[in-house]
């Protein structure tokens, strides 16, 4: 069992495939045996994903802050909802209770959380696989411009690759299940965690 982090829109978006996409994900991970942490709204892309784990009968686990809970409607049929005091406690506790985080459609929060938990990787905080599911080309842009700055020199080729790309949930999550770190030389020591 691995605990699947998805970070994704509180919004849907206006294309079907992204809720189409957040449920086929949150059905995948249930199938696996795997588990889903994230935000804990029950709305948008969020309330997909956490609503298709549970109802193919998996365990999905929610990190709100309290100042989020109300606004972002806290989904209350989950497995576990822990309600914490600020965003950089639930983006912690997101990473800790973690295995692989995933990124679906999202907006400025999402993209936040996705180039911070790659940076973590990047420095060697953690050897978790971190990838995207690039819906209905939606992360093409940003995908060529990270491969714009690997070409200026601004990002190590190998940390570019360490971010995986999938269309499809099912494969993303089989990618994460054989996910060996690269053996590249870590800013940060284990020691200095």
């Amino acid at each position: 069992m691995v605990r699947v982090c998805v970070f994704c829109g509180s919004s849907e978006g206006f294309r079907p495939e992204y809720r189409q996409t957040a449920i086929a994900l949150g059905r995948a991970i249930a199938l696996r045996g795997d588990e889903l942490v994230y935000g804990g709204s029950k709305v948008g892309l969020m309330g997909a994903v956490a609503d298709a784990v549970l109802a193919a009968g998996g365990k999905a686990i929610g990190v709100i802050p309290t100042a989020l809970r109300d606004k972002e409607i806290a989904h209350q049929g989950l497995t576990e909802l822990h309600i914490v005091g600020s965003m950089h406690e639930r983006k912690a506790m997101m990473a800790d209770l973690s295995g692989g985080f995933v990124a679906l459609p999202g907006g400025i929060g999402t993209l936040e959380e996705l180039f911070e938990i790659w940076t973590w990787a990047q420095l060697g905080y953690h050897e978790k696989p971190v990838g995207v599911l690039n819906v209905s080309g939606f992360y093409g842009k940003l995908l060529a411009f990270l491969d714009d700055q690997s070409a200026e020199g601004f990002v190590r080729r190998e940390h570019r690759d360490m971010l995986i790309v999938e269309e499809d949930p099912v494969r993303l999550l089989e990618r994460y299940a054989h996910y060996d770190p690269p053996k590249i030389a870590k800013w940060i020591k284990a020691s200095e965690r």
